[in-house]
């Protein structure tokens, strides 16, 4: 169960580097170097978003189904697992929102670098003629 986790947590340690990478100051060439590999790799990545949205519905499945440990029939070892996957959960919840957040955020850098680069271009054409 964890595995899933973990694999997202690494995304979306990977998709933070690569929005860092993309928000940094750099010369015009390697900026749009940068931003066709990224968009390059944004393609194939797009299996987070329904990847996250099925791992949230699964948040929330076992949410509902869960055990409710509130009176003074819980034991304190079973109220100390129960606050644990509330908090487990959470973080989960965290994690998914998080890297589709990120994924949106490095679409839209690239597809805004690109809209400069035409933009760019056809200022070019103008100035030519």
């Amino acid at each position: 169960m964890a595995l899933q986790w973990m694999i997202l947590a690494y995304v979306v340690a990977a998709e933070a580097a690569v929005a860092i990478i993309l928000t940094l100051p750099s010369p015009k060439a390697i900026k749009s170097r940068i931003t066709s590999l990224v968009s390059l790799v944004l393609q194939p990545s797009l299996f987070i978003i329904p990847f996250s949205a099925f791992q949230l519905l699964d948040i929330y499945w076992k949410n509902e189904h869960r055990l409710m440990c509130s009176g003074e029939t819980c034991t304190a070892a079973e109220r100390d697992r129960y606050e644990k996957s509330t908090y487990k959960a959470q973080r989960n919840a965290v994690l998914c929102v998080s890297a589709c957040l990120l994924y949106w955020c490095i679409y839209r850098i690239c597809k805004y670098h690109r809209d400069i680069q035409s933009m760019e271009e056809v200022e070019k054409s103008y100035k030519e003629e």
